[in-house]
Order: C-alpha cells, then structure tokens, then sequence
C-alpha cells in the first residue's frame, strides 16, 4: 500500500533537494537531476498532473524559503501553530505555480512532447509568480546556474531563459527510457553547457573608471531597530565604524541606517552632509521620510555630501531630488493589503514602519560625487525589469540596500545575495550591496563577489569598483528572447501533435 505513495514522496523530496542548488550551498549539478527526478513522478502520475506539480512546488518553497518562518516566529509575535500555518499557506500558495505549469503541460500534450511544451507553460507560470499579489520571484531555478556554464546565457537570455534551458534539459533526462534518448538528453545538455561557457568568455560591456567605495554594517539587533532609546545608539555606530572610510570616492549605509524619521533626523543629516563634503565624498543611506501633512511615508535612499566632484557646496537638504522611493513594497513588511481587518489579528501584521507609499516604477539614478548609481532597496533587486528600468546609459552602477536581520542564521541572506549577483552578470553592471547584519559584499559585472563582510558583525569595508558602459544583449531583448525560445517550442509540439493525429 505505502508503494503507491512513493512518487508521492519522491515529488516533495526533489523539491526540497533543490534548496542545496541555490545559495549559501551551489550544489548547481543538482538542479536538472532533482527536476527530471520530478518530471518523471509527474509522468507516472499522469492522471493528476496538478497535484504532482504542486507536492514538487510544496517541498520546493518548503525547504527553500523556510527563513520567512523565522521572521514569522522571531518578529510576528504569533504562537509557533500560527507561525507554521502561515508558512504553509504561503508555500501551498507558491507551489500552485508548478502545479500549473504540469497540469497544462499534460492535458494538451503527450510525455513524448514534454521536452517542447513544458518550458512554455513553466516560463508562463513563473511570469505570473512574479507578479501576482505583488510578486515572489524567489528562488527561479536559473539563480542556481550562477556558478555553473549556463550562466553565460545570463547576458542574453536573462535568469528567466536559463531556467527554460534547465526546464529543457531535464525533461529530456526525465523521458530516458533507452540508449537513443539517452544520448539525446546527454548531447542537449553538452550542447547548452558548451554553449554557455562560450558566452562566458565574452564580455558584453566596457569597463570603464575605477571607484573606490566604502560601506558600513551597524548589526543592529532587529529588536532595537525602531526603539526610540536606540536612535542614538545606532547612529553613533553608523558615525564611528564611518571614521576610517572618508577617504573613498562613496560612502554607502544600509537601509534605514539612520532610525529617525529624516524630518526628525535633520541635525544629524546635516552633520554628516557637512562632514562628507569637507571630506571631499558623498554618503548614501537609508532612511525613512515622513510628510506630516499629507500622513504618507517612504523608504528613502537619499545623498549627502558632495552631488559631483566639483560641487561648492554640500548637495543635501531636505525633500532634494537627489533620493531615491522605493517602488516595489513588501506585503505585510512595508504594507498591509486589507490593513483594517488585518492589523488587529496579530503584532505580525501590525509591525513598525509597515505602511509605506510607493515611488514612482522609473526614478532618476541618485547623483554621489559624480557616480551614477541605479538603486534597488531591498527584495527589489528580484525583479529584474524594474532594475533594468533605471540603469541608464550613463548609470556606472547598482546600488542595493537591505535589513536582512530578519532572517537570522538561515539561508534566506545568502539567497539575496546570490539574487543580486545575477542582476549584476545580467545587466553588465557592478553591483554594491550594503546591508544592517550581512552580507555586504561588492560585486563585479560578470556576477562575482569581489570582496565581502563576514555576517552578525559590526564593521567596515573599502574596495575598488570598476563602473562599466554599454548594455548587454538582455537589456535590450528583456524577455523576448525566452518567449521565442519557448514559443517555437511550443509551436513545434503542437505542428507535431497535428502530424501524429493524421
């Protein structure tokens, strides 16, 4: 009796497998086997497609986004049955996405045609994940290719049209049933992986000046971070760990690094404003501006010091162009769809500092002692289009802030960073990602970590960023060159189909 259960089982094991493909663990080789492994359950259980889709999506989001529970549980002031139940609706929820993808697949094509249409169907349902209620772009199976040959087609095709190629390749090995269509799965998958090393070698983009840049790290408890009594506290941190870095042509704090609402916060702006200036740099840091009159609040990105090198005096005052809103909000975090109902059930849904307004979609890159930077605050730097939207021509780099206290000691971190790699490999350009606990790292425009903070500790760090010119082939196809590849898939099974019923 137990045996019929066992593709059951294997669904929700392969899922949760793929949590080792993805950071802090780049098992990348694990990727393709744990998804044919589950393609192939899906087959056998051919008369409920859905609910094999969805037990795989289950063990996928299960494993692999377990860090929210510790948000849940650490910060949500819920029992641990309501921390639980929340997370398994959220990943019931996110599990739908497979689910659809495999309950399509199956219903209009036969397994022999799977390798053509199923990478269709996925690349839709991970469209519709990605903004659905907001949008969880989380864990797309192309961010595990980061250190693996596939990832060549990042400049091209995007993350998205790599985790296409993936979807591909283990359909392939799913069908395997005999030396023919083994050696069809084995040549594809040399095919794409000799591919991708080859486009690895390319560069897309010039480099062009050399930067030097310095980012703090406070480590500021997430307990402390909105007690009133730890405003000063935090920001003579932030002033102290600054001392050693003036000499760099950008200083960068992390997200609402500076605990006072700006309007409430202007003696001490102005002190650092004043001082960045006579040290010839600019500051960039997170804060929070609140307007009284109209009870509307952003997460702010905002310069002081110098706006270009040659300025005569300090650029900063208060409501100055010069800042960046963030645009894409995190629900519950940053705001509460059905605020009213919601607020009085639970501390999880009344958090500090989490009813925002949002910026505009396209902002001006902030101006820093003449370095253009393209920001993203936060889980933005995970949707790639609205990145892609303010990097300009002149735009030397991009900027990502975030509180990652959260999180804890999970994996959820390292996720985010490895998030923020691939948009710097995708748009061909340098990446600097200051954060509150870790992990502060710069990173190159071929997505490598240059050099790094160690996590849960107070501290500092300088390093050289080369800013760069041009734009890769991603930034001007988009999307475009997925949906081709999958559409002429698409298009074939279907001719195909047509041919086997005449």
């Amino acid at each position: 009796m137990l045996k019929r259960f066992i593709p059951h089982f294997l669904l929700m094991l392969s899922g949760a497998s793929l949590t080792l493909a993805f950071a802090p663990f780049n098992m990348w080789l694990l990727t393709i086997p744990a998804l044919a492994l589950a393609i192939r359950q899906v087959i056998k259980l051919k008369h409920r497609p859905f609910l094999a889709g969805w037990l795989f999506g289950a063990g996928w989001f299960g494993a692999g986004i377990s860090w929210v529970h510790v948000s849940i549980a650490d910060f949500g002031g819920l029992p641990l049955i309501g921390s639980i139940a929340i997370m398994a609706l959220l990943c019931g929820y996110l599990a739908l996405y497979p689910a659809l993808a495999t309950k399509f697949t199956a219903k209009y094509f036969s397994p022999q045609l799977w390798p053509m249409a199923l990478p269709f169907f996925w690349v839709l349902a991970e469209w519709l994940r990605s903004w659905m209620l907001s949008g969880f772009p989380w864990l797309s199976l192309g961010y595990s290719q980061l250190d693996s040959p596939l990832s060549g087609f990042a400049p091209v095709i995007g993350e998205t049209g790599i985790s296409a190629l993936i979807v591909i390749s283990a359909t392939l090995f799913a069908l395997i049933h005999n030396k023919r269509t083994f050696a069809n799965a084995v040549l594809v998958a040399l095919c794409l992986f000799t591919s991708g090393y080859l486009l690895k070698q390319h560069t897309w983009v010039t480099p062009n000046k050399t930067y030097s840049v310095g980012m703090a790290q406070g480590n500021i408890e997430q307990s402390l971070r909105w007690v009133p009594e730890q405003d000063g506290p935090t920001m003579d941190t932030y002033w102290k760990l600054t001392e050693s870095l003036w000499d760099n042509d950008l200083v960068i704090w992390p997200e609402a690094a500076v605990p006072k609402l700006e309007p409430l916060a202007q003696p001490y702006l102005a002190k650092v404003n004043e001082r960045a200036f006579q040290e010839n740099t600019a500051l960039i840091t997170g804060i929070v501006n609140y307007n009284w009159e109209t009870d509307e609040a952003w997460n702010n990105l905002i310069v002081l010091g110098k706006r270009t090198p040659d300025a005569r005096y300090p650029d900063y005052q208060y409501f100055h162009n010069n800042r960046f809103s963030k645009h894409h909000l995190l629900p519950v975090g940053e705001f509460v769809p059905f605020e009213d109902w919601l607020r009085p059930l639970a501390p999880l849904f009344d958090l500090p500092m989490s009813s925002f307004s949002r910026g505009d979609y396209q902002q001006a890159n902030l101006e820093a002692n003449g370095i253009h930077l393209a920001p993203a605050i936060c889980f933005e730097i995970a949707f790639p289009h609205q990145v892609m939207a303010n990097v300009y021509e002149d735009t030397d780099m991009i900027i990502t802030v975030s509180n990652d206290a959260w999180f804890g000691h999970s994996h959820g971190p390292a996720q985010h960073l490895q998030i923020a790699q691939m948009r710097a490999l995708e748009l061909g350009r340098p990446v600097v990602r200051a954060t509150n606990n870790g992990i502060t790292a710069f990173i190159d425009h071929k997505g490598e970590v240059t050099a790094r903070l160690p996590q849960f500790m107070a501290g500092n760090i300088s390093a050289p960023v080369v800013a760069t010119r041009g734009f890769t082939p991603y930034y001007h196809l988009q999307e475009l060159g997925v949906w081709l590849i999958t559409l002429v898939l698409l298009i074939a099974a279907v001719m195909i189909k047509r041919r086997q019923k005449k």
